[in-house]
């Protein structure tokens, strides 16, 4: 082997050497580093911050930190910044800089940081686990001397962060005041953001005018009001139509809302056809043959009546024309004819409706059917007269729903002797459905949160809960628990609304 390859062999094997000593050397200065690493108590973490070159430099310089909880466990998943600012010197303005952070392993997180120049860089750390698990520390950094000095750290407490009454949105480590109001920041305590209660002094309890009761199982009567319409009978109305063509005469009934009698004459008619029916009876009649009574049933099935057939045979002529009678009492409600008018078989000529009886009409919408029937009481109350109740009973609940509204038509039957329900008049109905022995209570106690039903139980000793319940029908003081509750359980059944502030900023979202 030549003298030249001889110390290129040799110059290999110490280049090899030399590269392999400063991996191992590194690597175990970064262990023996984190192995001496200086942890910090801060709140519910233990935190170690250091930083690559030991004196901190302008230009790029790395980061390394690492989390632990309370029993030296890693944190992974955290969310970890470093900002580092120089303050403004004169005409320069205050400059900043951002770590890009990264975590490596569970609990360690590393980045970079960039200083624009050599001076004093104060730095923050701040490392969060969500809303309720946040804390920020302070250190003073600076490019001429080596290391961190820890500037302040949240000290482990029983509070987990602070937060505004008027705003939970905002939460600092430190006691302070809200940035948006001004009011001073409340604290927040763990077992509170663990348990979801509350503890409201009983100083507080008398300011906010706090009272409790107890929840309930007794009888549960619901009371259901409709609004409803006062209208006709529909068994009690007569159509006026003839089978005949024709022309009007006389018009008695000759204004709508006009009453009449059985019997009365309503107007007359001429027609050719009737006059020439009449012509036929009448000579059937003298002749005596068998055709007169063929000829008296055709008068009848054309609508005159045996009266008038009667009358008929007296005057032993044919009446160009006839009077046509009321076939029962009551009011003409509908009036298609004036004197004179022309008419063709099957028209509709008159109504009248008989209002010594009405009916009372409402809609029920569908999660009321289940609990309505046919025969129970009600109660109907005119708007007009709004101091009396008419007692009456449920007839009829029709077996399908309107499309458009999807409600169903129900309706009671009143006798209308004196004529003061008329058709037209709006009327409330009021109807009671027994539903048992069910949980309840007061309705002021419940708090309508979105989709949620939110109820305060009352633990002892100051110390507030909010239960999310399921609640069921109610009336204007008490409502239905279908479950969250149990009976006997303690509430809080006035100041809800405040306490459910105070509980907002203090429990977690997950109540809310």
């Amino acid at each position: 082997m030549s003298r030249a390859k001889t110390l290129s062999f040799v110059s290999f094997v110490i280049l090899l050497v030399a590269a392999g000593a400063a991996f191992y050397w590194k690597k175990t200065t970064g262990l023996a580093v984190t192995a001496h690493m200086e942890f910090i108590p801060a709140g519910p973490f233990q935190i170690a911050v250091t930083v690559d070159p030991q004196q901190p430099r302008a230009g790029k310089n790395q980061i390394h930190i690492e989390v632990r909880d309370r029993e030296n466990q890693p944190v992974s998943g955290a969310k970890v910044r470093a900002v580092a600012e120089m303050p403004a010197m004169g005409a320069m303005p205050a400059m900043r800089a951002q770590a890009d952070i990264n975590e490596t392993s569970p609990g360690i997180f590393q980045g970079e940081i960039e200083l624009a120049m050599v001076g004093s860089w104060p730095m923050v750390i701040d490392v969060a686990t969500g809303h309720d698990r946040h804390v920020d520390l302070a250190f003073d950094m600076s490019t001429n001397r080596k290391g961190l000095r820890l500037k302040s750290a949240p000290e482990a407490s029983d509070t987990a962060y602070y937060t505004c009454a008027m705003h939970p949105s905002v939460r600092a480590a430190e006691a302070g005041t809200c940035p948006i109001c001004g009011m001073d920041l409340q604290p927040v305590r763990h077992d509170e953001l663990k348990s979801g209660s509350i503890v409201v002094e009983s100083s507080r309890r008398q300011a906010i005018g706090i009272k409790t009761g107890t929840v309930e199982r007794r009888p549960f009567t619901l009371p259901i009001h409709l609004h409803g319409q006062v209208t006709y009978d529909e068994t009690r109305l007569r159509d006026i139509s003839l089978r005949f063509d024709g022309w009007i005469g006389d018009l008695d009934a000759d204004f709508e809302g006009k009453e009449v009698k059985r019997g009365d004459v309503l107007f007359s008619v001429y027609s050719p056809e009737l006059l020439a029916v009449q012509d036929e009876y009448l000579k059937a009649r003298r002749r005596g043959n068998s055709l007169e009574k063929a000829a008296r049933r055709r008068l009848l099935l054309w609508g005159l009546s045996e009266e008038q057939i009667d009358w008929l045979v007296e005057q032993q002529k044919a009446q160009d024309y006839v009077p046509i009678f009321a076939p029962a009492s009551g009011v003409i409600i509908e009036k298609n004819i004036v004197a004179g008018s022309a008419f063709e078989k099957g028209d509709n000529l008159l109504r009248v409706a008989d209002l010594s009886h009405v009916w009372i009409e409402a809609h029920a919408y569908e999660d009321q059917l289940p609990l309505l029937e046919k025969g129970m009481p009600a109660k109907v109350r005119l708007t007009n007269v709004y101091h009396e109740e008419i007692p009456a009973t449920l007839t009829q609940i029709d077996p399908f729903l309107n499309h458009s509204n999807r409600s169903a038509r129900l309706r009671v039957a009143l006798p209308n002797t004196d004529g003061q329900l008329r058709p037209g008049l709006f009327a409330d109905i009021m109807l009671s459905a027994e539903l048992g022995n069910l949980l309840v209570v007061p309705r002021d106690s419940v708090l309508i949160s979105g989709k949620k039903r939110i109820v305060f139980r009352d633990l002892g000793q100051g110390r507030l809960e909010p239960v999310q319940v399921r609640t069921g029908y109610g009336d204007s003081d008490r409502i239905v628990i279908r479950s969250g509750l149990q009976a006997g359980d303690k509430i809080i059944t006035s100041g809800v609304f405040l306490i459910a502030a105070e509980s907002r900023l203090k429990s977690g979202v997950q109540q809310w």
